[in-house]
């Protein structure tokens, strides 16, 4: 049995808020106590049957988004449920912003006063091929269009027959960047949520060995607070890159002349200087 119940109101896919708040707060305890730092695996987070019945309007064309290809992070392609011509798959991401959902994650949490994100920006449907990898990161601190401080994570898989040996786990690394705390494997419809700072590190970052018609697929909705004094006294960070001891991760030195840039320039000239950045 699933944890929530998607429920079908002439079309629309919703949640019951009173099931929501109910099911948070039984994980609350499990999930504020975690370490290295607050989040859970839950799985059956959804129906399986639910969400196989929505894989048919998952994009197949990886030009139909935004797709990586650096040291980082290479052959993992990002879309915006905007460009999404299935209405059952956009509306369940669009559904992962209610209020219903709101509540489940303020109960487990503890987290008071969440605002999804309407734009999407870093969500939406996710996907890595053959190959593709994720380095181990802190992600972005601030909305660029809402002004807002960003807080959680949600993914739900979309994997069904994913063996081990085809690899895609996620990785959740203590903030020193000493040792992977847990291993979280991508199978069909397993939730992960976790806290958001800047050094919640996590990551995919060993190369899929999946056979080529095979992809890592999952669902990412993002979740923010606005704070009560703006966000003007956040030291903005955009993704954070970090290199596992022992390996040969690349340090991402574009960003960190960005940061560089950001700390030590006017606002105003942040967009200029940043255009000198040689490792772009």
């Amino acid at each position: 049995m699933s944890i929530l119940t998607p429920q079908i109101v002439d079309g629309y896919i919703c949640f019951d808020e009173a099931e929501c708040a109910r099911a948070g707060a039984a994980l609350a305890e499990q999930y504020q106590s975690a370490q290295p730092y607050p989040h859970i695996v839950i799985d059956d987070f959804l129906p399986a049957d639910f969400l196989r019945d929505l894989m048919d309007e998952f994009p197949t064309d990886s030009s139909d988004g935004e797709t990586f290809e650096r040291a980082q992070e290479r052959l993992k392609t990002q879309r915006s449920p905007h460009r999404l011509t299935g209405r059952r798959l956009r509306t369940l991401l669009n559904e992962l912003n209610s209020p219903a959902i709101l509540k489940f994650l303020e109960a487990m949490t503890g987290i008071r006063h969440l605002l999804g994100d309407p734009y999407f920006v870093g969500g939406g449907l996710h996907e890595t091929r053959a190959g593709g990898h994720l380095g181990v990161h802190a992600d972005f601190n601030i909305h660029p269009r809402l002004n807002c401080e960003r807080r959680l994570n949600l993914l739900i898989y979309l994997n069904d027959d994913w063996a081990p040996e085809y690899g895609g786990d996620l990785e959740i690394w203590d903030q020193k960047m000493d040792h992977c705390c847990h291993k979280i494997a991508p199978v069909m419809a397993r939730a992960v949520v976790f806290n958001t700072a800047l050094d919640s590190y996590h990551g995919q970052p060993d190369a899929l060995t999946c056979p080529p018609d095979r992809s890592r697929r999952s669902i990412a909705t993002y979740y923010y607070t606005a704070p009560e004094d703006g966000v003007a006294t956040l030291k903005q960070r955009t993704t954070v890159f970090r290199e596992r001891a022992g390996t040969a991760d690349k340090k991402d030195r574009r960003v960190q002349f960005d940061h560089f840039v950001l700390d030590w320039t006017p606002p105003r000239l942040f967009p200029y200087v940043r255009r000198l950045n040689p490792f772009r």
